[in-house]
């Protein structure tokens, strides 16, 4: 079974280092997957197919808005002939529901996005009908496309993230660490991710936090760390975030809303324990007081205090989260769950 993957690249975040874990073991399982990616040239794409491993081919993308797009994505997928097209992420949603032609087409929401509760809730109920199957990521992202945007329950199946090891390097990581606690995030400098609460919690704590990621929050976090006297070190994004998993003291993710969070999944099989918020899909992956410690959302002292604990007592929560990750989110299970979705939608 050929399967053409699209997916508008922007370098690797959370559902690209998806699809460099899932297309190769798709490929174990006897699909012939091929990544159509719609490149976005503000961003950096290049370490992305350097890592792929499967075949790809590559459409520039650097519109949002693009009547053209459409055609181009069909004439690739014309040339590719796959059984099937499996989209990603609305841009892929959108392009792909209508160059797909008469491919039976899947749909991945990796994210519960507040845009999609708003009047593009009825493009996706249009774009769902065109689609065979809708796979969601977590439980709670299930719930959200079928009670809160209004997909049909039996198109769509929950096939978590399934991760194996932490990630690969994709290039040397020359990065000098102060001494003491780290406290690290792995995420995108954008409201949703929290890092502003991040900042707010480190206030008086002896450590410094580390945040892995780009994004257009970068000047008032720094604007912020600095009025509060919060050691704050951004490198942007880094090729080898497994390095600074091993230095770190403690995850903190402290989203305000989230699809997976796949920098969990990434902290718990480093053995590091997590400090997270309890919103969207976060407690289907971080037990509360077992693998980590979870806290509302938007609450500074909060999750201060869960790093305080955390810091002078990590207890066993590292070896529970490894021990969890690699027990109920293996890239076998994902795999097989997705390779049974193509089955049943073919």
């Amino acid at each position: 079974m050929r399967v053409g993957h699209v997916h508008r690249i922007r370098g690797i975040g959370g559902s690209e280092r998806h699809l460099l874990t899932l297309l190769p073991a798709l490929a174990e399982h006897g699909v012939d997957p091929v990544l159509v990616g719609l490149d976005d040239p503000a961003w950096d794409p290049e370490p992305f197919y350097d890592e792929l491993g499967v075949p790809s081919i590559r459409i520039p993308a650097p519109r949002d808005l693009d009547p053209l797009l459409a055609a181009r994505l069909g004439r690739a997928l014309h040339s590719l002939r796959p059984d099937l097209v499996h989209t990603h992420l609305v841009h892929a949603d959108v392009y792909g529901a209508v160059a797909a032609g008469r491919a039976p087409l899947v749909s991945t929401k990796h994210n519960d996005d507040r845009f999609r509760l708003g009047a593009f809730r009825y493009v996706e109920r249009a774009l769902t009908r065109r689609a065979s199957r809708v796979i969601a990521i977590t439980e709670a992202l299930r719930r959200f496309n079928v009670d809160r945007v209004g997909l049909p329950a039996d198109k769509v199946t929950t096939i978590p993230y399934g991760l194996d090891e932490p990630p690969a390097a994709w290039a040397a990581t020359d990065l000098e660490l102060p001494e003491g606690p780290i406290v690290l995030a792995v995420a995108r400098l954008v409201a949703q991710k929290g890092n502003d609460v991040a900042v707010r919690a480190m206030a008086g704590l002896d450590a410094t936090l580390v945040v892995l990621g780009e994004g257009p929050e970068r000047s008032h976090l720094e604007r912020l760390a600095s009025e509060l006297g919060v050691r704050l070190l951004l490198p942007g994004r880094v090729g080898d975030v497994a390095s600074v998993l091993r230095r770190a003291d403690v995850l903190v993710h402290p989203a305000r809303w989230e699809g997976f969070g796949l920098a969990l999944l990434e902290a718990m099989l480093a053995g590091l324990p997590v400090v997270a918020t309890r919103v969207s899909s976060i407690p289907e992956i971080v037990v509360d007081g077992e693998t980590g410690l979870l806290v509302p959302a938007d609450d500074p002292s909060a999750l201060r205090a869960a790093l305080v604990r955390v810091l002078d007592d990590p207890a066993d929560y590292g070896a529970a989260g490894r021990a969890r990750a690699r027990a109920k989110f293996s890239v076998e299970r994902m795999a097989r769950r997705t390779v049974g979705v193509y089955e049943a939608a073919g």
